[in-house]
Order: structure tokens, then C-alpha cells, then sequence
């Protein structure tokens, strides 16, 4: 089971440039898609949220840390990246911990707690 997550963010499209970024869009789903058809990583999930002026949406894709680390160096990908770059604010991609990867964070944040003075 996937220890790791690469999250993908991204603001509101560019004014001008939403058949563009559709195209895009589309083209991120067929790649991951692939990848996942692949075994390259093990899944992704799509979120759109409703309108809000800050946050369009996001796609968490599941793996571990070496399929993760493959797909942000992967030619097809960083193009897509670049492309989805030039026609949406505020593109953020993310790695973080997911399933047991959560409790192997918590237990060093638990540690790390554990060297803090603790106040009344």
C-alpha cells in the first residue's frame, strides 16, 4: 500500500485560456492514468471544489516515495507541468505521507513533542 502522496493544487484559470486548460487537464488524467495503468504509481484521486476565488481543485496521486520522485522527473509529466504553468495561478505540487506513512509522521512528531517544555 501506497506510504506517500504527491499533491497537485492549483488556483483559477487565466482568463483567456480556459479551452487550453481543459486540454491540459484532460492530458494530466491521461497520464496518470497511464502510469497507473503501468504500475507506475498506485492510484490518484481528482477534487473539484465549487467556486471559491482561491482553490480550483487538486489531485492526490498515491505511491511511494520512488514512484513519486519517478513521476515529478518524468518527461511527459514535466511538460504537462509547464504547460498547466502558464495557464493556472497558483500550481503547487506537494509530496506528504498518506496511510502508514501517517503513523510513521506522527510517531517522530510524538518524539519530537516529547523534547518540548510543556506548559501549564
Amino acid at each position: 500500500m501506497a506510504d506517500r502522496v504527491l499533491f497537485i493544487s492549483w488556483g483559477q484559470t487565466a482568463r483567456g485560456t480556459e479551452e487550453r486548460s481543459l486540454e491540459v487537464f484532460n492530458e494530466a488524467l491521461g497520464i496518470l492514468g497511464r502510469m497507473q495503468q503501468d504500475g507506475r504509481i498506485e492510484k490518484f484521486d481528482v477534487v473539484l471544489l465549487n467556486p471559491n476565488g482561491d482553490l480550483g481543485g487538486y489531485i492526490e496521486v498515491f505511491g511511494t516515495i520512488e514512484q513519486l520522485t519517478a513521476v515529478q522527473d518524468d518527461e511527459e509529466f514535466l511538460r504537462n507541468t509547464i504547460d498547466a504553468e502558464l495557464i493556472v495561478d497558483r500550481l503547487t505540487h506537494v509530496m506528504g505521507y498518506a496511510n502508514d506513512g501517517v503513523a510513521r509522521m506522527m510517531g517522530l512528531y510524538q518524539e519530537a513533542i516529547s523534547k518540548v517544555p510543556q506548559r501549564a
